[in-house]
């Protein structure tokens, strides 16, 4: 066994999830492009995204889902919800899910004032200053209206530009875990035809994740597989397995890394 499968035997799963806030996003009228990218993100460094949810701007449905959500992962990541607008309440409901004060911030209004003059600072644009009391604030170099942090809680824009840089800011202080690797077989061929034998080759290897996912291309079906696993001995066996179950059903399979 590899050094890095004992460590992720011994070492607890770090772990998140994405709470996407915004009427725009439940009518259809914003698309979500943020909760991907997130967990891309995070997958990378070693934390394990393990829900995503999407709730309105309503300051009781956000609370009920920060405290849900805080007390059953290591890490939640919100977008959306934090500008100077009537219904940017994320902040609020965040201050009420810590029971704690919220107000205008001076660092806060020192970062606005690096991108806005004195004299455009209005009550809107001061509304993205209010912080709760005891957050860490993140820092975003677009347009200086900071994210924030408090407990496990990290809150963030949901203009995906900022969302990022954000998250580029935020990440050196997160507690991480060791990766996940992947490897993917092409297969051209049903999922049916090879369902069977993959699920023995799953069982056989339960310290792999092993999924198929199929695909049309130029009117032939195939399927991807894709094989998830901290263990890299552990997933190239299964690699390996897999790809002769492949080569077994298919003629001439295709295998890449993923």
């Amino acid at each position: 066994m590899t050094e890095s499968a004992e460590d992720a035997k011994l070492l607890p799963a770090v772990t998140a999830a994405v709470l996407v806030i915004g009427d725009e996003i439940l009518s259809g009228r914003t698309k979500d492009r943020n909760i991907g990218y997130i967990a891309e993100y995070l997958t990378a460094i070693g934390i394990d995204v393990r829900e995503a949810r999407v709730v309105p701007d309503v300051e009781e449905e956000i609370v009920d889902a920060v405290n849900a959500l805080r007390a059953r992962y290591t890490y939640v990541f919100t977008t959306g919800g934090i500008g100077p607008t009537h219904d940017d309440i994320t902040a609020d409901a965040i201050a009420r899910a810590f029971d704690v004060s919220i107000g205008e911030d001076p660092r806060a209004i020192a970062m606005l004032l690096e991108y806005i003059r004195p004299e455009d600072l209005n009550d809107a644009r001061r509304r993205m200053a209010r912080i709760p009391e005891g957050a860490r604030l993140i820092v975003n170099p677009i347009s200086k209206a900071p994210g924030f942090r408090i407990g496990n809680v990290i809150v963030m824009a949901g203009i995906p530009a900022i969302m990022q840089v954000m998250l580029d800011n935020v990440a050196p202080q997160l507690t991480t875990g060791i990766p996940i690797i992947s490897r993917t077989v092409r297969a051209s061929c049903r999922e049916g035809d090879i369902a069977a034998d993959l699920g023995l080759a799953a069982q056989r290897h339960p310290a792999v994740s092993i999924g198929s996912y199929p695909f049309m291309e130029d009117g032939q079906y195939g399927t991807h597989l894709v094989l998830r696993s901290r263990d890299t001995q552990a997933l190239e066996e299964a690699y390996n397995e897999v790809a002769a179950l492949v080569a077994r059903v298919v003629p001439t399979p295709t295998a890449r890394l993923a």
